[in-house]
């Protein structure tokens, strides 16, 4: 039996969107939360955005009380889970809050992309298609995701990123056209329908996989990370500095963040 239908009064799980001017998008991100509030009847599931869409995650926080989990519905622990969420929580020090890790990489959504792309032709190649990051150590974190999907399809797989680094989809595809491979097939290692997930679809290749955000393997990611994180005592804002903001991040360690702004594309 999981932790949360253990415990009567488990705190409420908030998923933070990343934001997008995609109505589909939206309407996804919506989705899984409603997925996600059926698969734990009694949980209380906040959904609050980043950026964009409201309610936005300061508003969310705002009406809590007590204790907190945080999930971010992002598949790598790039700059929106090292600085805006704690910046977040440092406007919020009334709430004893919890961040989970990222939804990725994790096996399981190497069974979603698999299976969101289909069949494999032996010896066709596929792209992995992710957003990217400034920060080599979130687009590092891609490259361990396309080893995964590698392993559970058995096919040579390649990370691709569609900004801030290198090389983007398009390039991708193209060298291994170029390189006597007919039938390319890309996997779009991005949550929910949107700007990046209709310009990996322009890719060039034979066959794209949907976004992952549909999968049902999604929505229990989101309640193997909340479970993960509310097992661990809350870490409460340490405070914060001219030069930074000091929270403690899932691994339980209090790290500084910069306060710059991350550039994004949506």
């Amino acid at each position: 039996m999981s932790t949360a239908a253990l415990v009567p009064d488990a705190p409420p799980l908030v998923l933070v969107a990343h934001g997008t001017r995609d109505a589909e998008g939206v309407a996804a991100t919506l989705a899984l939360a409603d997925r996600v509030r059926a698969l734990r009847p009694g949980l209380r599931v906040e959904l609050g955005w980043l950026d964009l869409v409201e309610p936005g995650l300061d508003a969310v926080l705002a009406r809590l009380r007590g204790a907190a989990v945080l999930v971010p519905l992002l598949l790598g622990n790039g700059f929106h889970v090292r600085g805006d969420i704690p910046d977040a929580l440092s406007r919020a020090p009334h709430l004893r809050a919890r961040t989970a890790r990222a939804l990725g990489p994790d096996p399981l959504l190497a069974d979603a992309l698999a299976e969101l792309l289909g069949p494999v032709p032996a010896g066709s190649p596929v792209v992995l298609a992710a957003a990217g990051s400034t920060d080599p150590a979130a687009n590092a974190e891609t490259a361990r995701m396309a080893g995964l999907l590698a392993e559970r399809t058995g096919a040579r797989v390649s990370a691709s990123y569609l900004c801030a680094a290198a090389p983007t989809p398009r390039d991708a595809v193209a060298a291994l056209r170029a390189g006597g491979h007919a039938r390319v097939l890309l996997a779009r290692y991005l949550l929910a329908p949107g700007h990046f997930a209709r310009r990996a679809a322009l890719a060039g290749a034979h066959r794209v996989s949907a976004p992952l955000i549909g999968h049902p393997a999604v929505a229990a990611l989101v309640l193997a990370r909340y479970e993960e994180a509310a097992a661990r005592p809350p870490h409460p804002v340490r405070g914060n500095s001219s030069s930074g903001r000091s929270h403690s991040t899932a691994g339980g360690a209090a790290r500084t963040v910069p306060t710059r702004s991350a550039p994004t594309l949506r």
